[in-house]
């Protein structure tokens, strides 16, 4: 970024003055005479012997020049050999004496006359060179020390003493790349978006009716889907000035810093204008103020900043074509005074993509890959639900990775497949190393879940299982292949997710007649299913079509590590927890008994598995059905 015509003559002052001062430094230290210290005795000494040449008296010592060769040279020093090597050579012709306290100065005049010396007398003022150091010097040292920390703090060495400038990051037309043809998975966010790029490429179109553009557009939604990637979409498509910052940027250590590069931040916008001004994590400092007071008071700088950026957002113009954009993935803890008409008038929505919409992100991402003609990336988009923008990115970067490990030449879908399991279940653990024990039961394990999910008519179909360790605690996994994305559930569905959820545990009880740490995470699952079942869905035959606690609130609090108050009673409380075991009961019995009648398919198909380690497609589906698989060759 270039800087202006003014701070240039400035920092050019600065380096000249810097240049003066050291230039006179060096020049006094190579050109000052050459001075030696000598005692009093010493110099009576050199008088007597007619060695020096004239002396000037002072109140504490005694300074004179001496006659060529009176005392022998030194030997040389640092300051000697530069004083060499630029070609300055200088004898030793200068002394200084200290006087002795107390001691009448009528004898050292007379001998001075006697021997026809030179000599004069000088009053020397202390005053300068004790302000000099006693005061200048030190508070030199201090503003120096403090100029220096301003300059760090602040971000910059231009920006010595702004604390109260604007830390965002300033895009002009030329570095914006990025266009909706980069944005893929979020076609509703971006048709409340075109008429953002419409209003700034034409803002009379709006005016002529009277109509106001909103000030400001919050884009909501979980981490990962793309609301700065979209917010630069946007700019790149009015081809406008975009002015980047996160909201942890205007809060410092000083009440008031942040307040003051809001103010900033609206002055260089409207300076820009029009542009895109984006706050990126606008929870930092929009939390709602209702709750801030507690037991130690609230934040005070964080306050100042909230309401200096809503005292902006009321008086700017959004005529003048500055548009204030915002992102956050926690919406429910956003001041009420942010969302109200004429700040945040507008909220879009960017969700986690669905299947389509994934494909499409896939498609984008895949443009710099090279790619196998089978891949197919409607397939890969099936088995990645739940993926936001940024984990597919990472997905397709996951398996070019893999493919140039291997040397590949393109992609293929192996790699994708690959990149799949790391990116959902972590990395493979080869170094841990199973014991045939333990083998047996993860393998009887990880079959007893897609056995159970073959055997449901609403279970998703299973696509692969492995018992190769990935990840911190996952000794092997079962992974399902949805066929459409889910949007409502019905209650025969979740009953059967639970019940894939229980076939391991069942089929290692069903098997080795006990059971094994194995299923923790798979009870935890289902526990918590259960439980909303009972407690959100009104699926309880005994409490009927209500809810107990819960919602957004809850759902903040527990995030937060806070304990909800409860809203039932203790007989309610009682009443939830039987209908959750009850549920888990049911089901439990109901799969238990379908490892049971399955049992010889299931130790088959575990064989299987435990030599080959991974089983997937066409020979999974077999041998779960318990059909005949015949041997490739």
């Amino acid at each position: 970024m270039k800087l202006p015509v003014r701070q240039k003559t400035q920092f050019s002052l600065v380096y000249l003055l810097i240049a003066v001062v050291v230039l006179s430094l060096v020049q006094s230290w190579l050109l000052a005479p050459r001075t030696v210290e000598i005692p009093m005795s010493k110099f009576l000494q050199l008088v007597r012997e007619g060695k020096v040449e004239k002396v000037s008296l002072t109140d504490r010592e005694i300074r004179g020049t001496l006659k060529p060769g009176a005392l022998p040279a030194p030997q040389p020093g640092p300051g000697d050999k530069v004083r060499s090597l630029v070609g300055v050579d200088q004898p030793l012709t200068t002394f200084t004496t200290t006087r002795i306290p107390g001691i009448d100065d009528g004898s050292l005049v007379k001998e001075l006359e006697q021997h026809k010396i030179e000599f004069s007398g000088r009053v020397e003022s202390t005053f300068w060179r004790d302000f000099l150091f006693g005061w200048i010097v030190p508070l030199g040292l201090m503003v120096g020390i403090w100029l220096f920390l301003m300059r760090r703090m602040s971000g910059g060495p231009t920006q010595a003493l702004s604390f109260g400038r604007s830390k965002a990051k300033i895009y002009d037309r030329k570095e914006l790349k990025t266009t909706f043809a980069d944005v893929a998975g979020v076609d509703e966010a971006k048709a409340e978006l075109i008429e953002i790029v419409d209003f700034l490429k034409n803002p009379k179109k709006y005016q002529r009716l009277g109509g106001r553009i909103p000030k400001g557009v919050l884009l909501v939604g979980p981490p990962g889907t793309g609301k700065t990637l979209l917010a630069r979409a946007v700019a790149g498509e009015a081809d406008v000035p975009f002015f980047f910052l996160s909201g942890s940027e205007f809060v410092e250590m000083f009440v008031g810093v942040g307040a003051s590069r809001v103010r900033d931040l609206f002055e260089q916008a409207k300076e820009k204008a029009p542009c895109i001004v984006f706050i990126d994590e606008l929870d930092a400092i929009g939390k709602t103020r209702a709750g801030a007071t507690g037991f130690v008071g609230g934040h005070d700088e964080r306050e100042q900043t909230l309401n200096q950026l809503l005292a902006e957002m009321d008086g700017f113009d959004s005529s003048k074509g500055v548009i204030i954009m915002a992102a956050t993935n926690r919406p429910e803890v956003l001041d009420a005074a942010l969302l109200r008409a004429g700040r945040f008038d507008r909220q879009v929505v960017v969700d986690k993509p669905d299947v389509k919409g994934r494909e499409a992100i896939l498609q984008v991402h895949a443009r710099n890959v090279i790619l196998a003609p089978s891949v197919d990336l409607r397939v890969l988009a099936a088995r990645t639900p739940g993926m936001a923008g940024a984990d597919l990115a990472n997905l397709m970067n996951e398996a070019a990775l893999l493919a140039a490990r291997k040397g590949k030449d393109a992609v293929d879908m192996a790699d994708l497949d690959e990149a799949v399991d790391r990116v959902i279940g972590g990395l493979e653990r080869k170094s841990r190393v199973l014991s045939e024990k333990e083998r047996d039961i993860v393998a009887h394990h990880e079959i007893g879940h897609a056995l159970v999910a073959s055997s449901l008519p609403q279970a998703d179909p299973v696509h692969k299982v492995t018992i190769i360790p990935r990840g911190v605690g996952a000794l092997g996994a079962t992974y399902q292949l949805p066929l459409e994305d889910r949007y409502l559930l019905t209650r025969s569905e979740l009953e059967d997710r639970i019940a894939v959820l229980l076939g391991g545990r069942a089929a290692e009880e069903v098997v080795y007649g006990e059971i094994s740490t194995g299923a923790h995470n798979d009870l935890e699952r289902a526990t918590e299913m259960a439980r909303l079942m009972v407690t959100q869905y009104g699926m309880s035959e005994h409490l009927g079509p209500m809810t107990f606690g819960g919602g957004q609130q809850a759902l903040f609090l527990k995030g937060a590590g806070i304990a909800a108050e409860r809203e039932y009673s203790e007989d309610t409380a009682r009443t939830i927890d039987s209908e959750t075991r009850a549920i888990i009961d049911r089901i439990y019995d109901r799969v238990r008994g379908l490892i049971t009648d399955r049992k010889l398919v299931l130790l088959a198909a575990a064989a299987e598995l435990k030599a080959k380690e991974t089983l997937e497609g066409d020979r999974l589906r077999h041998l779960l059905a318990g059909e005949p698989v015949e041997e490739k060759r």
